[in-house]
């Protein structure tokens, strides 16, 4: 028989921690924006093509639920679009401001300000470390 115990170097030994992963530079935080930003442009033209199209070429239906339901159904539609375009712009600037706060303050991470819970809990009951 073998034995199945881990050795040491394997990654489930006790004693043995995982490696953090490698921490995010700004260079990360700007092809992120730009890259959102980029998807917000494509996405703005995509939706205002789509408002032209249903604009020049509203559905005609004969029955009023099929015209109704046409209607809801391009609604959703051109929505679906703007709110693509509005997420990918809010991502943008988001990664836009984490990238400039980077620059500005080098020694800080976007994860300095979570708050260890446990450490904080532990703290206010008395506990030591």
């Amino acid at each position: 028989m073998t034995d199945m115990s881990p050795s040491p170097t394997t990654p489930g030994a006790a004693g043995a921690r995982p490696e953090p992963a490698p921490r995010k530079g700004p260079l990360s935080f700007l092809s992120g924006a730009l890259t959102a930003a980029l998807l917000a442009w494509l996405s703005y033209g995509l939706s205002l093509r789509m408002v032209q199209y249903y604009a020049l070429h509203p559905p005609h239906y004969s029955a009023r639920i099929a015209q109704s339901i046409a209607t809801a159904l391009k609604t959703l539609i051109v929505g679906m679009a703007f709110l693509a375009t509005f997420s990918f712009a809010f991502i943008g600037l988001g990664l836009l401001l984490v990238f400039v706060r980077s620059l500005v303050a080098p020694g800080s991470s976007p994860d300095a300000a979570v708050v260890d819970t446990a450490a904080v809990s532990d703290a206010q009951a008395g506990k030591p470390d």
